[in-house]
């Protein structure tokens, strides 16, 4: 151990790194709980859909693999243009940034569940592949990550009836 102890000694982490560094800090732990909580996060904001009249349907598929999720709803889909801010798509930056999401404002949601912003960002973060999948405007929408991070950017993937969120870890 080292007896001095100045500015070079500090660490900041930086975008998901915390998370996939400390993951109790957030999930509670890397067992059986943990794998609970990321999947109430992402099924959470199909349940705050619902609750707030824009969805009707949610589904929940356990893969016979018993490592991987499916959840699905019929709601407004994540958004998929590009965030002012950031310059990348907002479901893109909903998945990879720590506080992101449509959460934090009056109006977008009456009601919510969750960690407010954390939620898909810690699940996609604790995943060793996550696809998110929007259904908007007519269009497929799909973006993949490995480990917490993009794997290539937000592809319109095909023509869609309805809308909603599709995302399997």
């Amino acid at each position: 151990m080292a007896k001095s102890y100045t500015a070079k000694d500090i660490t900041v982490l930086e975008g998901l790194e915390p998370v996939r560094r400390r993951p109790g800090m957030y999930i509670g732990g890397v067992g059986p709980p943990g794998l609970h909580r990321l999947v109430w996060e992402i099924l959470d904001n199909a349940v705050d859909e619902a609750m707030n009249g824009h969805a009707s349907h949610i589904g929940v598929t356990l893969h016979a693999d018993g490592a991987s999720v499916t959840i699905t709803d019929d709601g407004r889909g994540i958004p998929v243009d590009t965030h002012k801010k950031s310059k990348r798509s907002a479901l893109e930056v909903i998945f990879t940034t720590l506080h992101a999401g449509g959460k934090f404002e009056h109006g977008t949601y009456r009601t919510a569940g969750g960690l407010h912003g954390v939620g898909a960002s810690l699940v996609n973060a604790l995943s060793k592949e996550l696809v998110a999948t929007s259904k908007r405007d007519g269009a497929r929408w799909e973006q993949r990550f490995k480990q917490g991070q993009p794997v290539g950017t937000l592809r319109r993937v095909g023509a869609a009836r309805g809308t909603g969120t599709t995302v399997f870890f």
